[in-house]
């Protein structure tokens, strides 16, 4: 197969290398329009299309006549959008477990097969998973990668580093996103591909993924909804209460759970489950997710913002770089065998996200647009945090950041070790 020439090379690239060579199939999930095909294609060496009406049609007749013939070809075997015929699940399993040998499928797929039944085994021991999402700034190319997740979790020394991007820049970086093909576009016809995208779901994708019928319209306002309140632990009542008081519309909790569920299978969106650490004191922790979507220009075209509007709204704007930089640090948890979690108790202490590996270390991290007072906020935030604690059953956090849309460079606090880090700074 031909690989695409101008391909920016992704997290997932190392992840999907290393996967096939310890499973006969991987299976590489996310959200459409995410690169998850095209990633897919630098490593295959034959293809079965099934976004291909034509190439859909074929198979379907294959299948009832000689099924064998789809999962023939040069592997690794690309077989891209494959919960249209869930019945390839099995079929790849069982050819799996027949010629006994890695690397033979790469399955790709923009939501969680409708008809479940059709699958009878789980594929564990057989197809591996990877989760891939919009393109994080260092993948993209507007951060420049100066100052390393890896190398913090490791306490290796930084000097300072300069940060390339400004807050304007990041203002139109939240409204364009991570879609691989807007990054290769400039201003408004960026944008565009992010409206397109948000337009696509509640008019198109929320019809396909079941048998279910949905509102159009009802799933639009769910949106609206999610974008006002994430960043959030809201409850589906409380989303249902929001858009009767924000869109004079009535919607019941069931349908709002329904919906959320269709969104989750479309990976539209992306909650936060909350961490778990050993205290030292008996204060409750609270366990309700966090509402996000997978990338942030979701949430700014269901409510038509623009860049010009988080600059005239700067408490806006950092509700919404919030949200930029969760999906940029999920991305790189990946990469580091980690994931990303958010904690609050019930005296209101709370951490914005939490990195946590395998292996047990993990990172405190507060997420502010910048300035010296949100810094001087989230480090002591994080330190009030680290003391409590219990080094007795877990070890102390590897570091703590502030992680900032602006500032001049990258640095270590003196006072307090905590490491302030602009995202145009960061990578895994």
């Amino acid at each position: 197969m031909a690989k695409k020439v101008n391909y920016k090379k992704r997290i997932a690239d190392g992840l999907l290398e290393r996967r096939l060579q310890g499973k006969g199939a991987i299976l590489i999930e996310g959200p459409k329009w995410c690169g998850k095909t095209t990633t897919a294609k630098q490593f295959a060496n034959s293809l079965l299309d099934l976004g291909d009406s034509v190439t859909f049609a074929e198979a379907q007749t294959a299948l009832q006549v000689n099924p064998t013939v789809l999962l023939a070809g040069n592997t690794p075997r690309l077989i891209d959008e494959w919960q249209t015929i869930p019945a390839l699940w099995d079929m790849v399993r069982s050819e799996v477990d027949k010629r006994q040998a890695f690397g033979q499928f790469i399955l790709t797929g923009s939501s969680v097969p409708p008809q479940q039944e059709e699958i009878h085994h789980s594929g564990t021991g057989r197809i591996g998973r990877i989760s891939m999402r919009p393109m994080s700034l260092w993948e993209s190319g507007e951060s420049n990668g100066t100052v390393s997740l890896s190398d913090l979790f490791d306490n290796k020394s930084l000097e300072p580093q300069n940060n390339p991007l400004h807050i304007e820049q990041i203002a139109y970086l939240v409204c364009r996103g991570g879609w691989p093909l807007s990054t290769m576009m400039k201003g408004e016809i960026a944008l565009d591909e992010a409206r397109d995208y948000y337009e696509a779901i509640y008019k198109n994708d929320i019809h396909r993924i079941d048998n279910v019928r949905r509102s159009s319209e009802r799933t639009r306002l769910l949106l609206r909804s999610y974008a006002r309140n994430q960043g959030c632990a809201v409850s589906f009542s409380r989303l249902s209460e929001d858009i009767k008081e924000n869109d004079n519309q009535s919607i019941t909790y069931e349908t709002v759970s329904d919906y959320v569920d269709a969104l989750k299978k479309l990976f539209v969106i992306e909650d936060m489950p909350a961490w778990n650490p050993n205290l030292r004191s008996k204060v409750a922790i609270q366990t309700s997710d966090t509402r996000y979507f997978i990338d942030p220009s979701i949430a700014t075209s269901a409510l038509s913002i623009g860049p010009k509007d988080l600059m005239n709204d700067l408490k806006t704007f950092g509700l919404f770089f919030e949200s930029l930089a969760v999906r940029d640090l999920r991305v790189y948890a990946d990469a580091l065998s980690g994931n990303v979690f958010h904690f609050r108790n019930a005296a209101g202490l709370e951490c914005d996200a939490v990195l946590h590996r395998r292996d047990g270390t993990y990172g405190l991290i507060e997420i502010k647009l910048g300035g010296p007072d949100l810094v001087e906020k989230g480090a002591s935030t994080l330190c009030d945090l680290a003391k409590k604690i219990n080094p007795e059953k877990m070890p102390s956090p590897s570091f703590m950041m502030v992680l900032t849309a602006v500032g001049d460079y990258s640095y270590r606090r003196p006072k307090d070790g905590v490491w302030v880090v602009p995202i145009g700074c960061l990578k895994p």
